[in-house]
């Protein structure tokens, strides 16, 4: 018999790559071979694929079955491949047409009973089909929205094995359900996101969506997959944090503002319940939504990791990460073992804020690990199999209290540590990685007049919010035809040649530098929030208030 062809995808991290499955059945001793580096996940393929098809009523050929994954030079891991394998063996032994298999990309698990199970990873690796030029994907149908958020790609959701035969054989697409497109998708995430925060948009314009040409008749409505669930599991989702609900800390608020515009890290240094954790949660709340590039990449990141919402296969939020202080080095920056490398939660936090509460109290080697993502915006992970690099742009909110106890500075309450303790304790905070944090802020407790005064002045999330886009409009401007999106990402040399400030206004920057307090790497973090701080004030540059107002926040001056 020919030998029968089809495809799968092979993922090495977030980044996919194209995987031709052979199959080919022939005379010898009754076997299955399985070749082309595969670990222990696909080589107990057999065992599953063979049940799988027995008990979807189509006969294992009692013949020599050998299974080949091209490249053979590419590592291959998981349970992805079940449903190629299978397909590519029916092929070879005659039971659906080897011409219908060779075109379409086939991904999916298989249980034992011809069911096909969802997997992680559908994402990424129907970004990389399509980059390929394939043009029919079948995935699982738990997945299918999921890979649907893919332009111009068909997808063929399938829920067992013996419906994807029959399909085959017909060759008549509109026996199985076809998602919609990924624009579809797309709008309906958006109508999703309003209805959590309580809008009602109007949907006129994006009505006929739900009989797009590409559902089939059976297909399940693309809002019905997006549709936001409250608490309880239905209606309207519950109040998010707002920005208003801090009061006592203008400087605090003012720090958000700023690190919001310019995607600036923060450190926030104060007692219990001063509302340090109360504004790190609220910074995700006056980010723009992500654009649809930044969706995809946040939302292939997760789905590797196996951590997006149920329902929702599109991420257009920022997302917000905070690992507990016992989190190890593999939890944070990635890791894993058996040859299978998983995201860290600086690349679940990619796009969005990165929150180590009680900071002084993680272990000084998973800070210190921070400092190279922070600098270059990925991380590489590697393994005597070879190297994974996952995206890693995250804001980083650092808050410490200033002792072990905590009283430190707190009036009726003194603190008990010793001189020796307070500084063991916040040494752990290394200076190379204070050196990364652009603002600094002093969080202190709020008096009942404070409290009172300030309520007069607090500003929704949504009012700092629009401010925080006109901001980061003006800095898009300027930045166009760079590869730069916020000040924050805004190069040393581009700083000092295309950005470069008039003599007045780098006056109170060149006295820090002749004094000491100010090193080069924080000199070019206080020109990019200099840069921020004249985009909130709608100044076409910087001037002396704005480098003098940066350079407070860096130095952590009231």
């Amino acid at each position: 018999m020919p030998v029968a062809r089809t495809h799968c995808v092979g993922l090495v991290g977030v980044t996919g790559r194209l995987v031709e499955v052979e199959a080919d059945v022939g005379p010898g001793i009754a076997g299955t071979h399985f070749i082309g580096l595969l670990d222990t996940a696909i080589s107990e393929a057999r065992g599953r694929v063979r049940s799988a098809l027995i008990n979807s009523r189509f006969a294992w050929p009692d013949a020599r079955v050998t299974v080949s994954l091209f490249p053979a030079t590419l590592p291959k891991r998981g349970s992805i491949f079940d449903l190629a394998i299978a397909i590519a063996v029916l092929g070879a032994a005659g039971a659906v047409p080897a011409q219908r298999i060779a075109a379409p990309t086939f991904l999916g698990e298989l249980g034992l009973d011809g069911r096909v199970r969802p997997i992680r990873g559908v994402l990424p690796a129907a970004l990389a089909a399509a980059e390929a030029g394939v043009r029919t994907v079948v995935v699982p149908a738990l997945n299918a929205a999921e890979a649907a958020l893919v332009p111009d790609l068909t997808v063929v959701p399938v829920a067992t094995l013996a419906e994807l035969v029959g399909w085959l054989r017909s060759g008549d697409l509109h026996r199985l359900p076809v998602v919609a497109d990924a624009a579809s998708l797309s709008q309906d995430a958006e109508h999703a996101e309003h209805a959590e925060r309580g809008e009602h948009p109007e949907h006129g314009e994006h009505a006929g969506h739900a009989g797009n040409g590409r559902n089939g008749r059976n297909g399940r409505r693309a809002e019905d997959a997006l549709r936001p669930f409250g608490p309880y599991g239905g209606g309207r989702a519950a109040p998010g944090p707002d920005l208003c609900d801090v009061a006592g800390q203008p400087m605090g608020r003012k720090a958000l503002e700023v690190c919001a515009a310019g995607g600036h890290n923060l450190w926030m240094l104060g007692p219990p319940g001063s509302g340090k954790t109360m504004l790190a949660e609220r910074l995700p709340t006056l980010l723009p939504p992500l654009d649809q590039e930044s969706a995809l990449e946040v939302s292939a990141i997760h789905s590797v990791a196996g951590t997006l919402p149920p329902g929702r296969p599109l991420l257009t939020r920022p997302p917000f990460m905070a690992p507990h202080h016992s989190a190890t080095m593999a939890a944070v920056v990635g890791g894993g073992s058996g040859g299978v490398v998983r995201p860290g939660t600086v690349s679940l936090a990619h796009r969005g804020v990165l929150f180590l509460d009680e900071a002084p109290e993680f272990a000084t080697t998973v800070l210190d690990s921070l400092r190279q993502p922070l600098e270059s915006g990925t991380v590489t992970i590697a393994r005597a199999v070879g190297a994974v690099t996952f995206p890693a742009r995250f804001m980083l909110v650092l808050a410490a209290n200033p002792c072990p106890c905590g009283l430190q500075g707190t009036v009726g309450h003194p603190c008990k540590c010793t001189p020796a303790g307070r500084r063991r304790y916040l040494d752990r905070l290394s200076g190379p990685l204070l050196d990364r944090v652009d603002v600094k802020v002093k969080i202190g407790r709020a008096t009942r007049a404070e409290l009172l005064a300030d309520r007069h002045f607090v500003e929704t999330s949504a009012t700092v919010a629009e401010r925080v886009r006109l901001a980061r409009e003006r800095a898009a401007r300027r930045l166009a035809g760079t590869p730069w999106r916020t000040n924050a990402e805004v190069s040393s040399s581009a700083l000092h040649r295309d950005f470069r400030l008039p003599d007045a206004a780098m006056a109170p920057l060149h006295r820090g530098l002749d004094v000491g307090t100010l090193s080069a790497r924080g000199l070019d973090r206080v020109l990019r929030i200099s840069w921020t701080i004249a985009d909130l004030t709608c100044k076409d540059r910087p001037g002396q208030a704005e480098t003098s107002a940066a350079l407070a926040l860096w130095l952590g001056v009231d």
